[in-house]
């Protein structure tokens, strides 16, 4: 990518002077007419750079995070994530406890990917602001019907949380803005080879948000993969020098030598980083309609997102088995779409965004 060759003050005028143009006129707590958004995640080293850009961007308001079970247990998730909000300075951010586990399987976790302690082993003072009472399940109630039709949910990690919510209440699907997720693939998985992480942890509940209702829109391996962080970013925010661009570079050099420790030449990839990114600003990379569906059955490809394309004839599901009582193989005889797909991303302009807010001082 272009964001690699670039020199580092030529690296350092780009960023800062992009979320200089973007950040003028408003505080980043909140600007006017800013979007309100949930958070949902699993912080994670990508997390963590999502967690952060988003308390950077004055076009969110955010009403609260909602840590879950995924990339690390809750119990790291959770003070991962109450880290995040006082280094960015934003104590005001309720966060809510999320599910310790999927709805119905064993919690398989990517300390493999994150670190152990889900920054990269990166170690950071334990935080002094605690979480509400309320669990995140109630508190996405709450919120939602505080302000129907306003809430977009933004899902950084397995669906667990939300999955909860509208089980619970009938009515919430319909009140709900729209689904942000970082989640799924339709070309080929990362933990196995059909399904990308965040859906395989929790098929069950990915497959409860993809039958919603809600408007979704879906950032997949499709387009993150395409998002390896750099020595040369990690430069740009050492360079910045502020308490959020040092937390982040801290938290990126330690995952960078991880990854390389473990024999990847590249990387990490900044996959909620992007999703998050893809609210702020939908042209950084191109979208398709599908109807997507999760698969939860099989033994080999449990977690896999299928996206059937608007010019098949309906959507078709497997043969019928001649112990059931189902005869047909059609799912639908309609093709309606359900998720608008990230299928390519400007990678160069994305780490513009990211760096270059992370970078530039308050």
């Amino acid at each position: 990518m272009g964001a690699e060759r670039i020199t580092r003050r030529a690296a350092i005028s780009s960023a800062t002077g992009l979320a200089g143009l973007a950040l003028s006129g408003a505080a980043f707590g909140q600007g006017a007419g800013a979007r309100r958004v949930i958070i949902d995640t699993d912080p994670g080293v990508d997390d963590a750079f999502a967690l952060l850009l988003a308390m950077r961007s004055p076009e969110l308001k955010i009403e609260g995070i909602t840590p879950v079970a995924g990339n690390v247990p809750l119990e790291l998730s959770l003070p991962n994530a109450l880290r995040m909000v006082e280094i960015a300075g934003r104590t005001d951010i309720p966060v809510a406890v999320g599910a310790k586990t999927p709805l119905q399987r064993r919690l398989i976790t990517a300390t493999y990917a994150h670190g152990e302690n889900g920054l990269g082993g990166a170690v950071f003072p334990a935080a002094k602001v605690k979480p509400i009472a309320d669990p995140a399940s109630v508190f996405i109630r709450q919120i939602v019907r505080k302000y129907p039709g306003q809430v977009t949910l933004i899902m950084l990690g397995p669906q667990t949380n939300l999955a909860t919510a509208l089980a619970s209440d009938p009515d919430l699907a319909r009140m709900i803005k729209s689904v942000v997720m970082m989640g799924g693939s339709l070309s080929g998985g990362n933990v196995t080879p059909s399904a990308e992480f965040n859906i395989y942890v929790d098929p069950e509940a990915a497959r409860i948000v993809f039958q919603s209702g809600i408007p979704i829109t879906m950032v997949g391996l499709d387009v993150t993969r395409k998002t390896a962080l750099t020595d040369a970013h990690v430069k740009v925010l050492e360079a910045a020098n502020t308490r959020v661009s040092m937390a982040a570079a801290k938290i990126a050099r330690n995952d960078i030598d991880l990854n390389r420790k473990a024999g990847n030449q590249s990387g990490p990839n900044m996959h909620d980083s992007l999703a998050l990114a893809s609210f702020l600003d939908p042209t950084l990379l191109k979208w398709k309609q599908y109807y997507v569906d999760v698969e939860t059955t099989g033994e080999l490809t449990a977690g896999e997102t299928l996206g059937y394309r608007p010019n098949e004839a309906g959507l078709r599901g497997s043969a019928p088995t001649l112990a059931g009582t189902k005869t047909s193989t059609m799912l639908r005889d309609k093709f309606v779409p359900n998720a608008n797909v990230a299928i390519d991303v400007d990678s160069a302009r994305f780490f513009n965004l990211l760096i270059g807010r992370l970078a530039t001082k308050a």
